[in-house]
């Protein structure tokens, strides 16, 4: 431990003793490898966690029709995981802010865990409303994932926060590529065990979610949170209860031009991508495709969902957030347009669900790295939370009327009505531009 007068370890300022209230393991000898050591474990348990959303959500829609016997109601399965997500993010940053990363996340993965259970007891018992509770509780799943990419941004340096926070989303890449192509083999694999053959992703996902809580609260020590909060004791005052609370974080975006931008950004392209992507299973199946199609296709969307999130970070750093908001703005459009006007093609369907998966990267990365930057580190944990919980929420209700608009309009139609969406994210990206001046 490194007293006040002590020099600077490599990577960082000096590290101030623990103030009232900070563990002592929260504070590093050595600020490099701390980073390196919680860039590591954000990796491996956000590659768990991909898995684990990824190989049950890529059969949710094709469940819950087959439980509710409605296409206007499979949408609601996705649906329930994202206002989970959402409902979650506020009680999970609050103890975040108190208590640190790693309590939060392992927290996150545990409820997902018992989430999954519900749903697989849900599909036994072919009762549709236990699945959408056991869908709401498995949402917390995504919740550990999007929060990681915070975690990922506590320690990182000003100039590199879009790659920090681009490496922990890229991760998601292999598991979450690789959950809907494992999808069938988790279906067959619970064959003889009285559970549907759709609820097999449920089954592992559970699994694989204990497994991810077990190496977070083994392994993320020091906690990120509480170390940037004793790093930046040395040279602030220690943020009080207030300034970490969501008041403190709601009164922060509403006092800065881009962070209102970043929130808008975050939860339009999320919204527009929930919407088109949660009908997308039930449309390709409407139009003969199988389940390895399927999970071909959603594949594909992950892939352009994480796979170039170190690309969206670079560019992030490089040419500024807002340019890279208004990419993602451009390739959701073309995404929607190429999606909804695909009918049979299934070629088409995966070239516009990959563009939908990228542009929801430009923007989550772009997004994520705009609002940290835009408000002081006291009031950062409740205002990254409040960002998950407006995106979710958000999408909570595109998800849910996606059904209904698929049901009554058609999928064509869903895309039209996603694009409209992105409109008020251009012109306000537009306008803080213009305000920034040249």
């Amino acid at each position: 431990m490194t007293r006040p007068s002590d020099p600077a370890p490599a990577g960082g300022p000096p590290v101030e003793p623990p103030t009232a209230g900070t563990p002592r393991d929260a504070v590093p000898v050595d600020l490099r490898t701390v980073r390196r050591r919680t860039t590591i474990v954000l990796v491996a348990s956000q590659i768990l966690g991909g898995l684990g959303v990824a190989t049950a959500i890529a059969l949710a829609a094709v469940l819950a029709e087959d439980i509710s016997g409605s296409a206007a109601l499979a949408g609601l399965a996705m649906t329930s995981s994202v206002i989970g997500t959402a409902l979650l993010s506020l009680p999970l940053a609050a103890l975040m802010a108190s208590r640190g990363r790693r309590p939060g996340l392992t927290l996150a993965y545990l409820v997902g865990a018992v989430g999954g259970a519900v749903v697989v007891a849900a599909a036994v018992l072919e009762n549709f409303p236990l699945l959408l509770l056991g869908m709401l509780a498995f949402g917390a799943g995504s919740s550990a994932n999007l929060q990681a990419r915070f975690a990922a941004a506590d320690l990182a340096e000003p100039a590199r926060r879009g790659r920090a926070i681009s490496t922990v989303v890229w991760a998601t890449t292999v598991g979450a590529v690789a959950g809907p192509n494992i999808a069938a083999p988790a279906g067959r694999s619970v064959s003889g065990l009285g559970v549907p053959q759709a609820a097999g992703p449920f089954v592992w996902g559970t699994l694989i979610f204990l497994l991810a809580a077990v190496l977070v609260w083994a392994a993320l020590r020091p906690d990120p949170l509480l170390t940037a909060r004793a790093l930046a004791a040395s040279t602030t005052v220690p943020p009080t209860r207030a300034e970490r609370s969501l008041r403190a974080g709601v009164a922060a975006v509403a006092a800065s031009p881009r962070a209102r931008l970043a929130l808008v950004a975050i939860t339009g392209s999320h919204t527009v991508m929930v919407s088109v992507m949660v009908m997308t299973p039930v449309d390709l199946r409407h139009h003969g495709a199988d389940i390895e199609l399927i999970g071909l296709v959603i594949s594909g969307h992950i892939a352009g969902m994480y796979a170039f999130s170190p690309v969206m970070g670079w560019l992030a750093d490089r040419i500024g957030r807002l340019p890279v908001i208004g990419l993602a703005v451009l390739l959701l459009a073309l995404a929607a347009l190429l999606a909804g006007t695909a009918g049979a093609g299934h070629t088409q369907s995966a070239v516009g669900l990959f563009l939908l998966g990228l542009g929801w990267s430009a923007a989550l990365v772009s997004g994520s790295a705009l609002l940290t930057d835009s408000v002081p580190q006291a009031a950062r944990a409740a205002v990254q939370g409040l960002s998950d919980l407006s995106m979710n929420a958000a999408a909570g209700a595109g998800g849910a009327l996606a059904g209904l608009v698929v049901a009554q309009a058609g999928y064509g139609w869903l895309n039209a009505l996603a694009a409209a969406l992105l409109v008020p994210v251009a012109a306000l990206a537009l306008l803080t531009r213009l305000r920034a001046g040249p």
